[in-house]
């Protein structure tokens, strides 16, 4: 266990390190002027951050991803449907109600819609949604034609929306789908899918243990975009205090003990269900019983630590970064953003998850290193993009709608299963780290820009734009995948046709 998690601390600091750096080297330029104190607690907050990480990423391995294997295949070898979908129903409710990702994004939206409805809309949306991400499985349904109908469901109501007049809502409800995927949800929704779709078997297993986190991203987007076409009068958004406080290790400990309250009961939810599972349907040995409990407090540990530092030193900085680099040269926000983009991706816990796991699932057909590099492009673009439209001011969709339509045809070009790893590479993408430091960046520079009227529109939306361009990035390498495997047949054949009979024999 300590070799593990030396590797794991090791891979978190070459992670957090790149944005660490980027923050740091950029304060010994003209364009941004950080205090003494604002870097020390920025560095305190990396240290952190790579000890959260490193912890998360243990306990993910030890325990949530077991854990959702093993309700997945204990549920489906019961052979009871109303009882799988009951149980995926309440977990999807409950575990995105205690999502800390989400916590995050309701307190900065408090000032225009009440914490508590936005929450619970959310956790319905999701529980629906892997229900019907589960009957996908279980029916073994075409993940990209369920995409292809709902995506388009949402641009209609979009539309009305828009028309309605609340098209502020539209921003919000994008990043809803993204931020509802995080450090807790994905290893356990993920590793859900794997445990059915193996038990189920059959030869679309591989494709079918992806898709869950996509479908799960896409009803909370519905629910809060229903939320706004019933709204009325106008949005009065006031930007949250990102300020450090005065009192900052006083501020810091409170901090603590709220995120470990609101970890404890993400975690506690899914272990309650695991407990009532185990005594009706799993009845797991106590040895693999006790492995799972000490990964589910390294992830506790981990989760607490890791949102800790990212509320309390990350948030400030990038609101800050904001805010200086718009004033000195709002053109250097899209190059920035576009490199801050490439390198945050990497200290997304979930992110590291699911590449590991696609790699194990796809037996290294799709390796680690070729999703992060797509991932990392995706996530810069994405950024970059969305700095643009700051700096310009012009509606998200421009971006969502092309965007969308041109990931869902690449999906009836490349293999099923990029498809189904690229949509959820997109809820996977837009983690914490993006809620709590790219968001306020976003927010720091529309300030500045366009005034705080238009930071509801502009900046948000941003999570949203995280979340997409991976469809797009991750489905390229697929058909890269099969142009090459084409070039290859070609050239083979080629060389045979050219070959006289003795030198076929021999090739052969």
């Amino acid at each position: 266990m300590k070799k593990a998690l030396f590797l794991k601390l090791k891979e978190a600091l070459i992670s957090v390190l790149p944005v660490t750096l980027i923050v740091l080297l950029l304060n010994c330029t003209p364009l941004l002027h950080f205090s003494s104190r604002e870097l020390f607690i920025f560095s305190v907050s990396s240290v952190f951050l790579i000890v959260g990480i490193g912890l998360f990423s243990l306990g993910a391995d030890v325990a949530m991803t077991p854990m959702g294997e093993h309700v997945g295949s204990g549920l489906t070898k019961s052979k009871n449907l109303l009882l799988l979908v009951a149980v995926c129903f309440i977990m999807g409710v409950l575990i995105t109600v205690a999502e800390p990702d989400l916590t995050v994004l309701a307190s900065q939206v408090a000032g225009i819609i009440d914490s508590t409805v936005l929450i619970f809309t959310v956790g319905i949306g999701v529980g629906l949604f892997l229900v019907i991400a589960i009957l996908k499985i279980v029916f073994k349904k075409s993940l990209a034609s369920i995409l292809m109908f709902f995506y388009m469901v949402m641009f209609a109501l979009s539309a009305l929306v828009i028309i309605n007049g609340n098209i502020g809502f539209l921003p919000m409800a994008y990043d809803s789908g993204g931020v509802t995927t995080g450090p807790i949800t994905v290893p356990f929704i993920m590793a859900l899918g794997v445990g059915i779709a193996a038990t189920i078997g059959g030869r679309d297993a591989e494709e079918n243990s992806f898709g869950l986190v996509a479908l799960c991203s896409i009803g909370p987007i519905l629910a809060v975009i229903l939320l706004g076409i019933g709204a009325s009068g106008t949005l009065d958004y006031q930007i949250p205090d990102y300020a450090i406080a005065e009192h900052f290790l006083a501020a810091t400990l409170h901090l603590l003990v709220h995120t470990a309250k609101e970890v404890l009961l993400a975690l506690g939810l899914i272990v309650v269900f695991f407990a009532v599972l185990q005594v009706t349907v799993l009845k797991l040995p106590v040895k693999k019983l006790y492995q799972i409990g000490i990964g589910i407090l390294y992830t506790f540990v981990g989760l607490v630590l890791f949102l800790t530092a990212v509320n309390a030193g990350f948030m400030p900085i990038g609101y800050k970064m904001g805010v200086e680099l718009a004033q000195a040269n709002p053109k250097l926000l899209i190059l920035f953003g576009f490199v801050i983009g490439m390198v945050v991706v990497l200290a997304e816990p979930a992110v590291h998850v699911l590449n590991r796991q696609v790699e194990e699932v796809t037996a290294g057909t799709v390796k680690k290193s070729s999703m992060m590099i797509a991932l990392s492009i995706g996530v810069g673009v994405s950024i970059g993009l969305s700095m643009l439209r700051i700096v310009y001011d012009f509606n998200i969709l421009y971006y969502l709608i092309p965007g969308y339509f041109v990931s869902l045809g690449l999906s009836f070009f490349v293999p099923r299963l990029y498809t189904a790893i690229a949509f959820d590479s997109g809820g996977v993408a837009s983690g914490p780290l993006t809620s709590t430091f790219i968001l306020p960046f976003a927010v720091g520079a529309c300030y500045v820009l366009q005034g705080e009227a238009k930071v509801m529109a502009d900046a948000f939306g941003i999570v949203a734009m995280v979340a997409m361009t991976p469809l797009i990035t991750i489905q390229a390498l697929g058909f890269q995948a099969i142009a090459k495997k084409r070039v290859q047949q070609k050239i083979t054949m080629r060389r045979m046709l050219n070959a006289d009979d003795e030198q076929i024999i021999n090739f052969m």
